[in-house]
């Protein structure tokens, strides 16, 4: 009799391990996000706008409109960004920000986006590296991706 009820138990105990396991595994592949981009250029106020060198991660409207201002403090910036109303009931906003240059042809990139079981990991690399213009700039890269309640990790490359 007990036998009977052993073997159904154990092959039972086996399928739900199994099943456990390969579910796991499943959520532990990392997934690329492909970023919507918000804005990309530098910005050319000799420093004045106050923005420090960063990575930020933006999830209310109250915030991206303080950076918004913060960025038109010297030139309207923010006129050439494909949108300025974010959902961000659907969406956060992940703006990186370069130190300042005094030569031109500098850029701060996002590289890729990757969701892992535990976080986002961003990729950041500066892309151009700088000219013989003599002018003073800040690069600046700025994208939406899905809302998430993972911490954002940034990776220099």
């Amino acid at each position: 009799m007990k036998t009977k009820i052993f073997y159904p138990v154990l092959l039972l105990s086996f399928l739900i391990f199994f099943n456990c396991h390969r579910n796991n595994d499943e959520a532990s592949q990392p997934t690329n996000i492909t970023p919507v981009e918000i804005g990309k250029g530098a910005l050319y106020g000799n420093g004045q706008e106050g923005i420090v060198r960063s990575n930020l991660v933006i999830s209310n409207n109250f915030d991206w409109q303080n950076l918004m201002s913060q960025m038109n403090s010297v030139n309207n910036v923010t006129d050439g960004f494909t949108e300025t109303n974010i959902d961000f009931s659907q969406y956060e906003i992940i703006a990186v920000f370069d130190s300042i240059y005094h030569n031109g042809g500098w850029s701060i990139d996002i590289i890729s986006i990757v969701e892992n079981s535990s976080n986002i990991e961003v990729t950041i690399s500066n892309e151009n590296e700088g000219d013989i213009t003599s002018i003073t700039v800040q690069p600046y890269h700025i994208v939406k991706i899905p809302k998430s309640t993972k911490p954002v990790v940034f990776i220099q490359d």
